[in-house]
């Protein structure tokens, strides 16, 4: 932090890796259960940790903490529900719930410093590839009601992600993040689209609490997705054209 504070006049934000994300890719039966019992007591050691990271980036004077690749998308697709109580053997809705309080967990820590806190909700970006598919119909009114962020992040570049309706369980006040244009293809979006795609979107949600960003980053692995370094730099550019026409 005293290096970033030095060096650049801006706020500073700083994205971390979901504690949830870390049972579901790293629990391996036969090895980490030597240790951890469950994926649930792996996880809230991973909690402490975050906690301890998010209060301190806080306090140090961090102004925007975003938490990334939670995995809310596997409870949205059935085949991964499925997962979920296959190989995790639990239910589905009480890891939902327990993923909350350990998101939640962390996010309290780092309300400490006065951070704007936010969420991405990630649904596979590996070499332009997806894992998860499904409107957010099934888990919004429990995830938008309780999450205690200031900002949704949400990936909304494709069929595979249903409607804008769920919004309506976004509570008044909090900021939503369209992401609406994507990060894995070359094709460039219709600015007419987008337009009118953030015009449905404000039926939901006002147009102040909106917002438009690529559905993800341009490179979730260092290989990058299968797109070239100007298509990335022309999709930035569309989404700063796009918000100057719609927000001015």
């Amino acid at each position: 932090m005293p290096f970033l504070k030095a060096n650049s006049p801006l706020p500073i934000k700083m994205t971390l890796p979901s504690a949830t994300q870390f049972p579901a890719i790293s629990f391996k039966s036969g090895v980490t259960d030597k240790v951890y019992k469950d994926h649930s007591e792996l996880l809230w050691d991973i909690v402490e940790i975050m906690k301890s990271e998010m209060k301190e980036l806080s306090l140090a004077g961090v102004t925007y903490i975003q938490i990334d690749a939670p995995r809310y998308s596997y409870y949205m697709d059935p085949k991964w529900r499925t997962w979920i109580k296959t190989e995790l053997r639990v239910d589905p809705v009480t890891a939902l719930d327990e993923a909350i309080r350990a998101d939640n967990a962390c996010f309290l820590a780092g309300q400490e410093g006065g951070a704007t806190l936010g969420i991405h909700l990630c649904r596979g970006n590996n070499r332009s590839h997806w894992y998860a598919e499904g409107g957010y119909d099934a888990i919004a009114e429990k995830l938008f009601g309780s999450l205690a962020v200031d900002r949704f992040l949400l990936e909304y570049d494709d069929e595979r992600s249903g409607t804008f309706e769920p919004l309506r369980f976004v509570p008044e006040g909090k900021t939503v993040v369209l992401g609406l244009i994507s990060t894995k293809v070359p094709r460039m979006e219709d600015p007419d689209v987008l337009r009118r795609r953030i015009e449905e979107a404000s039926k939901y949600v006002a147009i102040e609490n909106l917002a438009l960003s690529p559905q993800c980053g341009f490179a979730s692995t260092a290989e990058g997705n299968l797109l070239t370094e100007d298509c990335q730099w022309a999709k930035l550019e569309l989404v700063t054209e796009t918000v100057r026409r719609v927000w001015g």
